[in-house]
């Protein structure tokens, strides 16, 4: 074949290059350019033996030829890597993905609903952002209370006083405003309190308020309900209920637990205050209840042996990766 007749050839192949898959491109590419046996580069290598008169003439074909080439690989490529993108085929098996976890937090919080749900505790949600009535007054919180204070509380206007709730207890009076007796209901979520942040302490953390409201409601059933509750949670532990003073509760108390040889305070208690029950249109003469509140950083810091608040706040894998295998 004359040199004619070879370069016609690779045009009639360039010409028809109609590639299905990258693989093809691949193998058109070392069939013209590859550096060893390709064609145009085998092709240049001989120009030197082509007569002078007709060396230039053949030189540019085959540079024009060599850049033709490389456009129809390029646009080729282009073609098949957009088709590809466009398409999906299920029947691949997926790659690997390393499982996340759940946070601490909300490990500790699903099982607390869960415990309070299989006692038969009903979850009800609330406001975030509260006014002085719902948070404090119906609370039976006076006036000169230090939680009314601005170094306890994030007031966002004065006039009238709007505030972030500094408890879950607010929602328990929007319950009972609208409902009447019986009820056993709880609320989880966010509070804020102005705070330093240290080890212990932080301006949010998450709380957690049961209540129950009927006739002849005892401190009895509120001990039982408790030492049932965290039975579920710690198994079975010391616990002891020590007098305290809550302006919602009365009588109220502190509970602690006897754990990893150390008695520690994980929640308070009491029975509803009548004046609460009053200022929420409920005959304290014919119901009574009882209410317990308990943070949930403090109880997953205690299951967990954490000895910093803030790492729950930080999102290092290193801390989060740990958690893998409870769920």
């Amino acid at each position: 074949m004359n040199n004619i007749e070879t370069i016609n050839k690779i045009k009639n192949d360039i010409k028809f290059f109609n590639p299905k898959t990258i693989d093809d491109i691949k193998k058109f590419k070392i069939k013209f350019l590859g550096k060893k046996n390709g064609i145009i580069t085998l092709f240049i290598k001989k120009i030197k033996y082509i007569p002078i008169s007709d060396r230039k003439k053949i030189g540019i074909i085959l540079n024009k030829l060599k850049n033709e080439i490389k456009e129809k690989i390029l646009k080729n490529y282009i073609k098949i890597k957009n088709i590809n993108r466009n398409k999906f085929d299920i029947t691949i098996p997926g790659k690997f993905t390393n499982i996340g976890s759940l946070h601490p937090i909300s490990i500790i919080k699903n099982k607390i609903i869960k415990i309070l749900y299989y006692m038969g505790f009903y979850c009800v949600d609330g406001n975030e952002i509260e006014d002085d009535w719902h948070n404090f007054t119906a609370l039976n919180i006076p006036i000169l209370h230090p939680s009314r204070d601005m170094q306890d509380t994030f007031f966002l206007q004065k006039n009238p006083d709007f505030l972030l709730r500094t408890h879950t207890s607010s929602v328990q009076i929007r319950y009972m405003k609208k409902n009447s007796p019986p009820f056993k209901v709880f609320s989880l979520g966010k509070v804020y309190r102005n705070e330093t942040v240290s080890y212990n302490s932080n301006y949010m953390f998450h709380q957690v308020e049961g209540f129950y409201v009927n006739k002849n409601v005892s401190f009895c059933d509120l001990k039982e309900t408790i030492q049932y509750m965290i039975n579920l949670l710690f198994g079975k532990v010391k616990i002891r209920f020590r007098l305290s003073y809550f302006p919602f509760t009365e009588p109220s108390a502190e509970v602690d637990i006897f754990y990893d040889n150390k008695w520690l305070e994980i929640m308070g208690c009491g029975i509803i205050d009548p004046q609460v029950l009053k200022n929420v249109n409920i005959d304290s003469n014919l119901y009574t209840g009882f209410a317990f509140g308990l943070g949930i950083e403090r109880l997953t810091m205690i299951i967990y042996n954490i000895k910093d608040i803030r790492i729950f706040f930080k999102n290092d894998i290193r801390f989060l990766s740990q958690f893998k295998n409870e769920f």
